[in-house]
């Protein structure tokens, strides 16, 4: 199956979580926004020729099917492409890791974005400055420890174990992501962070993903995605 992906281009967001997951999984995909502009996707978000719109991407057509939110996403193509256990209690494992991932984005959005995201940064900086502050001094150190004591139970270097999933990718991604955002904060937290720092390693080691992150098909981290670097936040 030759898969579509939706999403924003030019921007390193959510997008950027499929993404490593369709290239590790050697997966055929277009990425439609970029190869034919964002027409379709508003189509399909609009209810045109499918039953299920997505409310925002990224979303994925595979066939008929049109499958919204990341952790949706990767839950269908995790089983299918060898980053997923196909056992319930694996499968459920993983998705439950996407989604606690997804509750950490959200927080490292909110450090820029903290009263809206119709406004611009300039318009909450103050208040910007303020989440970030207690986002690094608390919620950050948190999902990093949850992780890697994760990582220290799992006994095979991936968080489920000896095999890769796309929990796994999707922690290397937010891990990068951080260090551009806050790369003295990161430096600072990694020191009690060993098995984050070894998978992120691992991961960004794989020749798919090298391959990958290396090509035009990759979205480098900028001022309009997810992770942004603000200097003002980073401390000493």
């Amino acid at each position: 199956m030759k898969y579509e992906l939706h999403y924003w281009p030019g921007i390193p967001g959510r997008g950027e979580f499929v993404r490593l997951a369709l290239e590790e999984g050697g997966c055929s995909y277009v990425d439609v926004a970029r190869e034919r502009g964002t027409s379709e996707m508003f189509r399909l978000m609009e209810g045109e020729g499918t039953p299920h719109p997505a409310f925002a991407p990224p979303f994925l057509k595979a066939g008929r099917l049109v499958i919204g939110q990341t952790a949706n996403i990767l839950m269908y193509l995790g089983p299918r492409h060898g980053l997923a256990p196909a056992a319930d209690a694996g499968r459920l494992w993983t998705h439950q890791l996407q989604l606690t991932l997804a509750d950490f984005l959200v927080e490292i959005h909110d450090t820029h974005h903290p009263i809206g995201s119709g406004l611009y940064y300039e318009e909450q900086k103050k208040e910007a400055k303020r989440r970030a502050a207690d986002f690094l001094a608390h919620r950050l150190p948190k999902y990093l420890g949850y992780f890697e004591g994760l990582l220290e139970r799992s006994g095979g270097g991936y968080l489920g174990g000896r095999r890769l999933s796309y929990a796994d990718l999707s922690l290397f991604h937010v891990v990068s992501g951080l260090r551009y955002a806050f790369p003295k904060a990161m430096a600072r937290l990694e020191r009690r962070q060993p098995g984050i720092v070894a998978l992120h390693e691992r991961v960004g080691a794989r020749p798919r993903v090298v391959a990958f992150l290396a090509s035009d098909r990759h979205t480098p981290f900028n001022q309009h995605g997810i992770f942004r670097h603000y200097p003002e936040f980073d401390g000493k």
